[in-house]
């Protein structure tokens, strides 16, 4: 059967953003067109755990039932470890059910895309192809964006698609951001991934921050019998041929990990391929090109630390389908109106995208501490989640997508930071006050420069 060529939008890449979006566009009656490279089971070792705002997202998107069937596991807080002690920081009551805790959910990453995919599949006026997009289509006279170029994987034919608007969704390695984004992708560490099998978990239905001398490590389960490990390694990575990384997590990891979880970290180091990503942050831009949508980590990423990435990219979607929504925006070709929605959509993501961002970058600096001041924050930080009430109720309530008040960030961040130096002078004597006081401007200085630069970043 041939593929007809014109379509209201065309949409490079079916991942969890990608998917998502064409099942909602088709739904809304739009002819889509989605493109992806591969159509099997992906396999990432990222993007597993789901937070509470991301599940509401795809629940108002008519698309939760896609996180059935996967064996995913209900997720109903944190538990952070630092130096043999620990706190346990539980998501929000939800506030449709009395008595009962807003869950998020962890799981294969595969398998949720693969369910997404069926689910754009069997969309109505969707229609799906296998092919590599070799190219982006514009106009040379005016740069509106027609189209794509791609090479169809059944026929190896260069083929030519039109599509009133065209959204890039190609991922955190996207080949085409560079060509419509000059803001450069940071990169500060990666991520080194390992499965633990039947693993004894010290907090069932948690997410598990591992702190200490060293970056953070992060454990949850992705499966009945899987757990899923990644260890923060900052700098060039170890060669993992001659077993330099492998040592280097058997140091890293066995001096911090909970006692229960030794044995099946033991096992799986021994017969477990390690496999790495790199931990990337690229704020958002303003989209100013006509014809042309980039969205997911093609747009905007940040430290996978607090796996708020699919929460951002799945409430995207649900905003950019209630802008465009054919009520709102009848014809993609009116590309005037469709850049002003853009334009919305850029300011009114900024809630939840600027906290969830800044939060991933700056407890990651807190959490991954390579200097004295870092170190003191980080202290602070975990001693002020141990006072509980609000001072765990609102950062969870940040981190998971279900308060997106910049604000209130802002507030805790800065109270850390306070508390900390509360810390120092707790500890110090009379005599000491004076250096104190002087280590005290100091650590307030590192709490400025962790954060401020991702503020503006985020908010320019």
């Amino acid at each position: 059967m041939s593929i007809p060529s014109q379509y209201d939008v065309v949409i490079v890449g079916a991942g969890v953003v990608g998917a998502t979006l064409g099942a909602t566009f088709g739904r809304q009656g739009r002819k889509v067109l989605l493109v992806e490279r591969d159509w099997t089971e992906p396999d990432r070792i990222v993007g597993e755990l789901l937070q509470p705002g991301g599940v509401r997202a795809l629940e108002k998107l008519g698309l939760r039932y896609c996180l059935e069937g996967i064996d995913s596991i209900n997720v109903v807080g944190y538990s952070i470890f630092y130096h043999g002690d620990n706190v346990s920081i539980p998501y929000a009551s939800d506030p449709n059910v009395p008595g009962k805790t807003l869950e998020g959910r962890s799981f294969h990453h595969g398998r949720f895309v693969a369910n997404l995919r069926e689910a754009a599949k069997n969309s109505a006026n969707v229609t799906v192809l296998e092919a590599t997009v070799n190219e982006i289509i514009s106009d040379k006279s005016t740069s509106r964006v027609l189209g794509v170029r791609c090479t169809n994987k059944k026929t190896e034919l260069s083929e030519f698609y039109y599509g009133a608007l065209t959204v890039v969704a190609d991922g955190t390695f996207s080949k085409f951001r560079r060509d419509y984004i000059s803001t450069p992708v940071q990169i500060r560490s990666h991520f080194v991934g390992i499965v633990l099998k039947d693993a004894i978990m010290p907090s069932p239905s948690h997410g598990h921050v591992i702190l200490g001398n060293h970056p953070p490590i992060l454990v949850y389960q992705i499966g009945t019998h899987e757990t899923r490990m990644l260890v923060d390694v900052q700098g060039k990575l170890p060669s993992a041929s001659n077993g330099d990384l492998k040592r280097r997590l058997e140091d890293v990891v066995t001096a911090s990990l909970p006692a229960c979880l030794l044995p099946s970290f033991k096992a799986a180091l021994a017969t477990e391929r390690l496999r790495s990503m790199p931990n990337s942050y690229l704020p958002p831009s303003a989209n100013d090109t006509h014809g042309l949508l980039l969205l997911g980590d093609s747009y905007n990423m940040r430290h996978p630390l607090t796996g708020g990435g699919m929460t951002v990219g799945l409430n995207d979607v649900l905003l950019i389908s209630q802008l465009l929504s054919p009520s709102r925006v009848p014809s993609f070709d009116d590309t005037n109106l469709v850049v002003a929605k853009l334009n919305e959509f850029y300011w009114k993501r900024k809630n939840l995208s600027t906290v969830i961002n800044i939060l991933a970058q700056a407890l990651y600096s807190l959490f991954a501490a390579d200097d004295s001041r870092l170190r003191t924050l980080q202290n602070g930080c975990f001693r002020y989640f141990q006072r509980g009430g609000i001072y765990v109720s609102e950062p969870i309530g940040l981190l998971s997508g279900i308060l997106p008040v910049p604000f209130i960030l802002i507030s805790h961040f800065f109270n850390v930071a306070l508390y900390s130096i509360y810390g120092l002078f707790k500890d110090a004597s009379g005599s000491q006050y004076l250096a104190v006081t002087w280590e005290s401007v100091c650590v307030f200085w590192k709490a400025c420069e962790v954060v401020l630069p991702v503020m503006w970043s985020e908010w320019r």
